[in-house]
């Protein structure tokens, strides 16, 4: 055992619990006399049968999983500051009986938000009979007038809710959501890590499956796109993009939902129905998972920029074209001043007493309630009745005093009928590894449920979120274990009756999105390769013992690649033998701010991007050895760490293109992440030869030597011509040779062969384009080598080399005109200048 083990068994010395609950918190491992419960005795035994230091070691391993895969993302987030322990190894075990209680309060709880909402948008006979004060609804921005008129349908179809225990023992509700609902992502995550890392304790613990609740979810979202299943655009998810805190969150859940990831950019409403824009063209979507704000979802008819919304999705809605899961107005359900009323509208809506309560909750806007509120400020968190979401659950016990606020008072006392006050119970705490050991930690339960068509069906698990000392959800979750008995009912999905699909071999349902951003990924990494390899040579020249005259002629070449790579400024040229100058620029490009440093942030953003298009192993590949080389650039001080640091760049590009050329198919993915690389390689293989190749005749096979360097192509050139330099051969590898992947020949024919390959036969113009410059570069190369004066003519072709870089972007701006202009955003009246400008 680990020096922990006292505190890993039920009873100390005395008899007591040896994981002691602070006071006037319920503990959920030990019952009111001071023993284990029996679904916690399992666990506890399979922690016995760890080795020393066990328990602590597993919990490594997971922070090591979590971070292998990516979700703590390419760098710290800012809300977290540093890197963080994400998963607790002990898990929160409840009773089997104990949790259908709860999912069966949860399930009414959902019914009666149903038809709260359905009333709302509907009669408001809840307002014109005083259930609900109208403060409650029309200063609400998620109240949205626009959705009581035609649209019908459900308004919940997914639902989430927050739960403490109290010092009595009873779980109370904390706080609604129903347009985030993020975390269920991170519950799935946490039990393939926990299944993983300490399958002993998993197998100890007879638990219900969490899988059979996602197979649902899948089967719904398909039912309700229709039997016109044409593809991933038909049920898609919409997601604020990859600057937004959730955005792992919507990637895997998007994974695992088989929906297309799409941006507010990528759908467009016309006539009535919803779009995505594709590479093939606009594809039908039938359903949509929304994760934005109602409010902001259509600005024709709710307001707002239209960068942030889809013009005519309400009209798309009216007239049954998609679906929305949640209803925009679904929202109006996490109002702060609901909780207060709804006991009494369980009994007119449903005519049954709520199975579970809300945690206490004041609209003072009743006198009784404002005096209560009165005679204890400190014991309730006040807020605005209409302001929705930011729930207390997110702050449980840390909140400001009110009578610390003044002004918090005025504008209570000058407004009491819009504002509700909430009273949060103690969390009860469950044990978490603390140390080497465990103490018993405050946890906040999120569970989550689904409308099936006939009734409410709840995950089998959950998310708790473990508290600080002062009650304030940490980072730290647990995974949410629920026991299983022998007979209890496992339920699947039920057989989907789809009609045959079609074979597709091609690349057109891409987003065109993802195309750009796989596109530009691809350019990135070959750019860091460039940059990589020039520094790298120029340093070894540097770094020489006794540096020659043809050393300095080959730095000066250099440093006019590097110029014009950007990687240094024109005074950090040497002149005069001082190369000092240039020492710290190379240096500097991997600091902060500097050019190198800047394209590794650019490629982790791009791979965040396209995340739900790469596997796991694939997004550990192109993640974590960039994150090493990023922090050995950022540590080096001097040219033998620098060096060894521009190795691992030229590694990782190897190691990319190896990745995407064993395990992507070869569709729209691998066509624009590799098209993106043959663009960015012929430019940059052509930008060189136009720099190094400004030398006189006489200096030419220097020139030509460093070519061969910079290309890799030195071993191949050895073995067919020795080491004799001359400008035909020499050219005619670097440029002409088919069979060389270093080659510039070669990147234009594979550029022609993928610009054929998209959807069928892509934009003939476009292949069209890159077979004019690859027989083009293979004249350039038979000029040289039918030339008398072969150095004469190696000399005269670095304008026309410079014109073919020139001419390789201007391809690359017409495929991006072609295939990744996406639609144009709507110009609303009233809108500022400054946005369209901008946009």
């Amino acid at each position: 055992m680990d020096r922990a083990s006292p505190t890993l068994s039920s009873q100390d010395a005395a008899g007591r619990p040896a994981a002691v609950p602070r006071d006037g918190m319920r503990d959920e491992m030990v019952d009111g006399r001071g023993r284990v419960r029996a679904h916690w005795s399992a666990l506890l035994g399979s922690f016995h049968g760890l080795p020393e230091g066990g328990l602590l070691h597993r919990a490594r391993l997971l922070d090591r999983a979590f971070e292998e895969e990516g979700s703590a993302g390419f760098l710290p987030s800012a809300s977290r500051g540093k890197a963080s322990r994400r998963l607790d190894p002990v898990p929160l075990i409840m009773d089997g009986e104990e949790f259908d209680r709860l999912a069966e309060g949860l399930a009414q709880r959902a019914r009666l938000l149903e038809a709260v909402l359905a009333d709302l948008y509907g009669p408001q006979r809840l307002l014109a009979e005083g259930l609900v004060p109208p403060e409650l609804v029309f200063p609400n921005p998620a109240f949205l007038r626009p959705c009581r008129h035609g649209i019908s349908g459900r308004f919940l179809h997914a639902y989430a809710a927050d739960l403490l225990r109290g010092p009595d023992g009873a779980w109370r509700v904390t706080g609604d959501s129903v347009v985030a609902m993020d975390g269920f992502s991170q519950v799935y995550a946490n039990r393939s890590h926990m299944a993983r890392v300490l399958p002993e304790c998993a197998r100890a613990v007879q638990m219900r499956p969490i899988r059979p609740f996602l197979d649902l979810w899948r089967e719904l979202l398909q039912r309700a796109a229709g039997s016109e299943l044409s593809g991933a655009a038909t049920v898609a998810l919409l997601t604020p993009g990859v600057g937004h805190p959730d955005w792992a969150e919507h990637v895997t859940l998007a994974r695992e939902l088989s929906c297309a990831l799409a941006e507010v950019g990528d759908l467009s409403a016309r006539g009535g129905a919803l779009y995505l824009k594709t590479l093939r063209g606009l594809q039908p979507v039938r359903v949509l998972l929304s994760r934005l704000p109602g409010a902001s979802i259509d600005p024709l008819e709710l307001g707002g920029r239209p960068s942030q919304g889809i013009s005519g999705l309400l009209d798309a809605m009216r007239a049954g074209a998609v679906v929305l899961h949640n209803h925009p107005g679904a929202a109006l359900a996490e109002a702060p001043g609901l909780p207060a009323f709804l006991p009494s509208l369980s009994r007119a809506l449903l005519g049954e007493e709520p199975a579970l309560l809300s945690a206490e909750t004041l609209w003072l806007g009743d006198p009784a309630s404002l005096d209560r509120f009165r005679a204890a400020p400190d014991a309730f968190l006040p807020r605005p009745v209409a302001r929705p979401g930011a729930g207390p659950e997110t702050d449980p016990r840390g909140w400001a005093r009110i009578e610390a606020d003044p002004r918090g008072w005025a504008r209570i006392e000058a407004d009491p009928r819009g504002w509700a006050a909430t009273a949060l119970p103690q969390p009860s705490s469950a044990p978490s590894l603390a140390g080497d050991g465990l103490e018993p930690r405050p946890v906040v339960l999120r569970l989550y449920l689904l409308h099936d068509g006939a009734g409410w069906q709840c995950l089998s698990g959950g998310l708790a979120r473990v508290a600080d000392e002062n009650g304030r959800p940490t980072d730290l979750c647990k995974d949410v274990w629920v026991t299983s008995e022998d007979r209890a009912e496992i339920r699947g999905p039920g057989p989907l009756h789809i009609p045959a699909l079609s074979i597709r071999r091609t690349a057109g349902d891409l987003p065109s999105r993802v195309a750009d951003n796989l596109f530009w990924l691809g350019r990135y990494v070959e750019r860091l390769d460039d940059s990589a390899r020039l520094m790298r040579a120029t340093l070894t020249r540097l770094n020489r013992a006794t540096v020659l005259p043809r050393d300095l002629a080959e730095v000066a070449s250099l440093s006019r690649c590097l110029l014009d790579a950007r990687l240094i400024q024109a005074e950090d040229v040497p002149s005069s033998g001082n190369d000092s100058a240039l020492r710290r620029a190379l240096l500097a490009a991997g600091k902060e701010g500097g050019r190198v440093h800047r394209l590794t942030g650019e490629v982790a953003r791009l791979v965040e991007a396209t995340r739900d298009r790469l596997t796991g192993d694939m997004h550990a590949a192109f993640t974590l050895p960039l994150r090493d080389t990023r922090a050995a650039l950022m540590e080096a001080d001097g040219p033998a760490a620098l060096g060894a640091a521009l190795g691992w760049l030229v590694r990782y590009a190897s190691g990319v293109a190896g990745v995407a050329a064993e395990n992507m198919v070869r569709g729209g993915a691998h066509t624009f992440l590799d098209l993106g690389r043959r663009l960015e390689r012929g430019t940059s293989i052509a930008a060189l030869l136009g720099n190094v190749l400004k030398e006189p005749p006489a200096r030419i096979e220097s020139a030509l030597s460093l070519a061969l360097e910079l290309c890799d192509s030195v071993i191949t050139y050895r073995s067919r011509y020795l080491n004799v330099v001359q400008p035909a051969p020499a050219l005619d590898l670097v440029m002409a040779d088919p069979a060389n992947p270093r080659g510039l020949v070669f990147q234009f024919a594979a550029a022609e062969e993928l610009l054929a390959r998209v959807e069928g036969g892509g934009d003939p113009s476009l292949s069209a384009w890159a077979r004019r410059l690859r027989l083009e570069v293979e004249a350039m190369a038979a000029e040289v080598a039918g030339s008398a004066e072969g150095a004469a003519a190696a000399a005269a072709l670095s304008p026309r080399l410079l014109a073919v870089e020139h001419a390789v972007g201007d391809l690359s701006d017409a495929i991006g005109r072609r295939y990744f202009t996406l639609l144009a955003a709507p110009r609303l009246l009233g809108v500022d200048t400054v946005e369209r400008g901008a946009a």
